[in-house]
């Protein structure tokens, strides 16, 4: 008659597995983050090209029947152009974002916010390089955007390009999984959590 299994001798193998899953959920998270953030960047740096290469002459082109215009600008501000006499402290906040995006990667083991801060982090380098690169000069550059919702000149939404698009979608997945209880590290917060906290 084989012995009672003692819960104990049960419940050792399950922590051991789950610790298991997770140390290999994190490479994994990390690599779904950085590809999301270069994909983002690479389709960021060749759309802004496409736009300065066609629109350079101040045209600007219809699509989907008028819901989206392409309109070339150059922004030396936040959106709507606010803050544009203090273009320097863009990069600064970008780097801290950034630098706030790897402590929070120590943790990180849930697909959806690395997708998450893949695009964010994508999108501020997106910009980022802007602000380096081009003119007037380093860390003063004017970021390029190109797209415009419901008329060719930005009025009542701001002109804007796929690195913002991809922060604000960043920025949204973000505050749904903190509001649905998701945590960085995979696992998921629950009632009794929330109401301790």
């Amino acid at each position: 008659m084989p012995e009672p299994v003692e819960p104990n001798d049960v419940a050792v193998p399950d922590v051991a597995s789950s610790l298991a899953t997770r140390s290999r959920a994190r490479p994994v998270a990390l690599a779904v983050m950085a590809t999301t953030a270069v994909f983002v960047l690479g389709l960021d740096v060749a759309t802004k090209q496409l736009a300065l290469t066609n629109l350079a002459d101040g045209r600007s082109v219809k699509l989907l029947g008028g819901l989206l215009y392409l309109t070339l600008t150059y922004n030396s501000g936040a959106a709507f152009s606010i803050g544009g006499n203090y273009t320097v402290i863009f990069p600064i906040v970008t780097v801290v974002v950034v630098g706030g995006i790897v402590w929070l990667s120590r943790q990180l083991r849930s697909l959806p916010w690395a997708l998450s801060l893949g695009l964010i982090l994508g999108g501020a380098f997106g910009n980022l390089m802007d602000r380096v690169f081009r003119e007037p000069g380093p860390l003063r550059g004017h970021v390029v955007d190109f797209l415009s919702f419901l008329n060719d000149s930005g009025q009542g939404f701001a002109i804007f390009n796929l690195a913002d698009s991809a922060l604000v979608c960043g920025v949204v997945l973000a505050v749904l999984l903190e509001l649905t209880g998701r945590r960085r590290d995979g696992t998921r917060m629950r009632h009794s959590d929330r109401d301790a906290d």
